[in-house]
């Protein structure tokens, strides 16, 4: 079982679940709740018990699937679930799923009655090396995501692969975007090791395991997003806007890692275009990307209106948007103010593709 530290806590790479055992062992908590959707609720609630039949004594707290249910609403249905279940201040909160669950669960955990623990079980590919590491929770409102929210360090991730078995091939590659993500603005060997798999699926518990080293490290120099942790945002700052507005208006909605995807694609451009990286790189970049994530009908009329979702990004100063950019592949600025217009070519250029 390896393992690496983060902020005051593990994060375990363990299949056998056998941390989670050692860690209840451990400690003494008064209740344990289980936060679940009904995909995870149904398909990986069953492998954990297998691995853990000792672990029998816990509630389950069901919440819906899908971004557009991490909101207020359905946070207060948790909130309500553990005060009807009487969760004093010595509960713990166990997320297994997905970044919804993960978001949301350590959100109600870390604002319920100031804060209880709580454990991180990410059981996609995008929470396993994104949502789950890092302190950052959250919900969404009025389509802007993750703009309320809290930094609260779990007690523990534990990084169980054979929870990916459960998904369909469309959501492990929602979560190789993120993937690409990390060596695009932090490690070019790397990059080029991903890029070559066939598929997704393809990914080793190794590779896993890499890129969240690489978050690890961002995050553990700049938890609280001042700084150098800007750069996790880049393909987000379009990306965000593009996905709030699949969820709102598309029949089948964009993954987060496909809508992430064309932010790379379009904010490589705008790096391109204020020269900053090279024509190959832009080049392989859009390459790469799209022969993982299909080409996307982004219509041209919701130009104003994903610009008008990107005014509220999280990393903007003084109503200006602001961008992280690689330089190239393997590194990445942050703090770059784009002018809106470079934003619109930008989308017009993948529109071209």
């Amino acid at each position: 079982m390896n393992q690496l530290i983060s902020s005051g806590y593990n994060i375990y790479f363990d299949n056998t679940l056998s941390s989670l055992e050692t860690f209840l062992a451990e400690n003494s908590y008064s209740k344990i709740f289980i936060v679940t959707d009904e995909n995870t609720g149904e398909h990986c609630l069953p492998l954990l018990q297998k691995k853990l039949p000792k672990l029998d004594h816990f509630d389950i707290i069901e919440i819906p699937h899908g971004e557009e249910n991490k909101n207020i609403d359905f946070c207060i249905g948790i909130w309500k679930m553990l005060l009807d279940f009487e969760a004093d201040r010595n509960a713990l909160v166990i997320n297994l799923g997905g970044g919804v669950v993960t978001d949301m669960g350590s959100f109600a955990a870390s604002t319920y009655k100031r804060g209880i623990d709580f454990l991180q079980i990410p059981t996609t590919l995008l929470s396993q090396v994104d949502a789950s590491v890092g302190g950052k929770t959250g919900i969404d409102i009025d389509n802007v995501k993750n703009i309320i929210g809290t930094f609260s360090q779990p007690k523990a991730v534990i990084i169980c692969n054979e929870f990916l078995d459960t998904l369909p091939d469309r959501q492990v590659t929602s979560g190789f975007a993120e993937v690409i993500k990390h060596g695009i603005i932090a490690d070019k060997k790397y990059y080029e090791e991903i890029i070559k798999l066939s598929s997704p699926k393809d990914i080793t518990i190794e590779q896993i395991q890499h890129s969240i080293e690489i978050k690890n490290k961002v995050v553990l120099e700049d938890p609280f997003e001042k700084g150098l942790r800007k750069i996790l945002n880049f393909g987000h700052t379009i990306g965000h806007a593009v996905e709030s507005w699949s969820l709102e208006n598309d029949n089948t909605p964009l993954t987060h890692g496909e809508a992430i995807a064309i932010g790379m694609i379009t904010e490589a451009y705008i790096s391109n275009k204020i020269d900053m990286l090279s024509d190959d790189n832009l080049n392989t970049i859009k390459s790469d990307i799209l022969k993982f994530f299909p080409k996307y009908n982004l219509r041209s009329d919701i130009y104003d209106t994903l610009l008008e979702v990107m005014q509220h990004d999280k990393k903007n100063i003084s109503g200006k948007i602001n961008f992280s950019l690689p330089d190239e592949i393997g590194n990445c600025k942050f703090n770059i103010v784009v002018d809106q217009q470079l934003i619109k070519d930008s989308l017009d250029f993948y529109r071209s593709l």
